[in-house]
């Protein structure tokens, strides 16, 4: 029970009880709920309530003012009302480029299973490393029981990512679980379907898409394709079975939702996703695959380039599967690779960038997941790394890309090869050296090693930025936040733009004055500056509310345009962190002024002390209009 229990008990109450709530999310300052009828709730009673400071309705939305301390009330009213967090609100993030939306989508899929996923990596090299330096065989149960312990993940992936991705997507979590376990089901995968057996028939005979058949659905062909360890498969089939509850939910009568509906979605979901997401996906990695073997024919080089370059983009999407058969044919029949061999460059690659991360970054969390990433990377597990650090920063996602393909591009063009099956990052290495015993491959291999990792580390070095590297804008030093000799403090303004009062500001939570006093920016560029030293106390995360504590004591909020969380971060990038501590000038957030009010919202920007009730008097200044770093309130003790 939560310490804002009782005072959640009494807002869902009055906002009409539980079954009137269709959605709830909050901002920095309050609690939006999504209602099936306004009119149940109780707004008198909500206002003169303790704990509330007023009620809004915009948007479509009913607003219950709490304050700064809204986070902790929207945990307790969560408690009470059995809803998920953000649904029925329609404020999930559709919007924004094609690109971020699918890095999103990966990203938020992969999240929840980063840290198991770099401590099978750790496991499975360290298993490896210990057979090498003769420890133990790889015959002994003792190698066998701990690399199961760390292929498990990679081996059952489906289940994993069928768990996430359902959270994702808004299905129930265990039909997730249902679905990626099916995938693994042994008795669909191709190597069991084919041991022994000869196919019924093949399709799309004497093309590069020729695939065995070996069951039917109801004399629909099934293609054999074995999932175990893919990504694609099972998240399009659980984006698809995410539709297909939605689907039931509405048809099925409430008596018998709770069996039928997670029924009818397995039921339609399993022979779609394998008769034909499943095998889709497939082609997609075949295509690839054989366009990597033509360049080849062209030029060694910039196959391997492309190689190195792709490799990473391809192990997002799960679509580097398509090279494993040319690997293992090509290693099994010549007796050795050398068309997927230039993807060694990028494990190298990601490792040395997130090393370089690590020095470079003062974001304490970023820094504990470099340093146990790199050593993943270095054993041959780099999704941890990509899908936990280079994709969220972008930048050092393209950095890798780059040093991989020159690193690519080398092994290629020195025909760099691999002789046994088997290994992970660096233990990979006893496998590329030449059957004759000569050491012209595994020199290569070394080579190689070094001129990606230089790359990585050194472009990422010079041209990735930390957050908290953007540089502070220049103020004049006499209108610096400070404490006077008489006691009062003076406030720089965070933006440039025309000064508002905040009694003309068309909303009442701030125009009252109820969240604190202080003055309003009609901003003229879409830059916010830190307006004092001090600490990000609260950084709402769809970046248009931030909450600073000066080292002066003030508690400052400060909330750009009025109903801008319903953007849902769109238009705003940020530059800090909560918890971050700043410098008066740095930039702290960008704002697109022009997608804003092509959007419809006002962008006049609050800029609050909510602790003004501890000082005698808070002014604003007479100017017009100012400057960023110029005087913007002046507050006496």
């Amino acid at each position: 029970m939560g310490k804002y229990h009782e005072l959640a008990k009494e807002i869902v109450k009055n906002v009409g009880g539980k079954e009137n709530i269709l959605g709830l999310v909050h901002c920095i300052t309050r609690l939006r709920f999504t209602l099936k009828d306004e009119k149940k709730a109780k707004d008198d009673v909500l206002k003169a309530m303790e704990g509330v400071v007023t009620v809004m309705k915009s948007g479509g939305q009913y607003q219950v003012v709490i304050g700064n301390h809204v986070p902790e009330v929207f945990e307790d009213v969560m408690a009470l009302i059995d809803l998920k967090e953000g649904s029925g609100t329609g404020e999930e993030k559709k919007s924004g480029k094609l690109l971020d939306r699918a890095i999103d989508v990966v990203s938020g899929i992969f999240q929840p299973i980063l840290g198991i996923m770099a401590a099978c990596g750790m496991l499975k090299g360290l298993n490896t490393l210990l057979v090498a330096i003769g420890l133990y065989s790889a015959e002994c149960g003792g190698y066998l029981i701990i690399n199961a312990a760390g292929d498990a993940l990679f081996t059952f992936l489906p289940l994993f990512l069928g768990y996430t991705a359902a959270k994702k997507f808004g299905l129930k979590p265990m039909l997730g679980l249902a679905i990626g376990a099916a995938m693994c089901y042994p008795g669909i995968q191709a190597g069991t379907l084919s041991a022994g057996v000869e196919p019924l028939y093949t399709l799309l005979d004497g093309t590069i898409f020729a695939s065995p058949v070996y069951i039917n659905f109801f004399g629909i062909p099934v293609i054999s394709v074995d999932y175990t360890g893919t990504v694609i498969p099972v998240i399009l089939a659980v984006w698809f079975a995410s539709k297909c509850e939605k689907f039931f939910n509405r048809l099925i009568p409430d008596l018998v939702k709770f069996f039928f509906v997670p029924m009818l979605t397995l039921l339609v979901t399993l022979p779609v996703s394998v008769i034909f997401l499943g095998p889709i996906a497939t082609f997609g990695s075949t295509l690839i695959s054989e366009l990597t073997l033509a360049i080849r024919g062209f030029s060694p080089l910039l196959a391997g380039g492309i190689v190195g370059f792709t490799w990473q983009i391809l192990v997002i999407f799960g679509m580097h599967w398509g090279f494993i058969p040319v690997y293992i044919n090509n290693v099994m029949t010549l007796g050795y690779d050398n068309v997927m061999m230039p993807f060694f460059a990028c494990t190298f690659a990601t490792s040395a960038v997130v090393l370089a991360i690590f020095f470079k970054t003062k974001d304490k969390k970023l820094r504990e997941m470099a340093l146990p990433n790199f050593i993943s990377g270095i054993f041959g597990v780099t999704e941890p790394a990509i899908y936990g650090i280079l994709l969220p920063l972008k930048k050092p996602f393209i950095i890798s890309c780059i040093a991989g393909g020159i690193g690519g591009a080398f092994y290629g063009h020195f025909n760099f090869r691999k002789f046994i099956l088997g290994g992970m990052g660096i233990f990979e290495l006893p496998n590329m050296m030449n059957p004759d015993g000569t050491m012209g491959n595994i020199i290569v291999a070394f080579v190689g090693i070094g001129i990606s990792m230089a790359v990585g580390f050194l472009l990422t070095m010079l041209f990735y930025k930390d957050k908290t590297e953007t540089a502070p804008i220049e103020v004049n030093k006499l209108s610096a936040v400070a404490e006077t000799e008489s006691g009062s403090i003076a406030l720089v303004s965070p933006l440039k733009g025309k000064v508002v009062k905040l009694s003309e500001v068309k909303d009442e939570a701030f125009s009252s004055g109820a969240l604190g006093n202080g003055a309003a920016i009609e901003p003229e560029e879409g830059v916010l500056y830190a307006p004092a030293d001090g600490t990000i106390s609260a950084l709402f995360p769809t970046g248009h509310a931030i909450g600073i504590t000066t080292e002066t004591g003030l508690e400052l909020l400060i909330h750009v345009g009025m109903d801008t969380v319903q953007l849902g971060g769109k238009g705003f990038h940020t530059f800090v962190e909560a918890g971050d501590s700043v410098k008066q000038g740095q930039k702290l957030l960008e704002f697109d002024i022009k997608l804003i009010s092509e959007a419809g919202y006002s962008l006049v920007t609050p800029v609050l002390v909510t602790n003004s009730d501890d000082f005698a008097k808070v002014e604003m200044t007479e100017t017009e209009g100012v400057q960023a770093g110029e005087p913007l309130l002046h507050i006496m003790k």
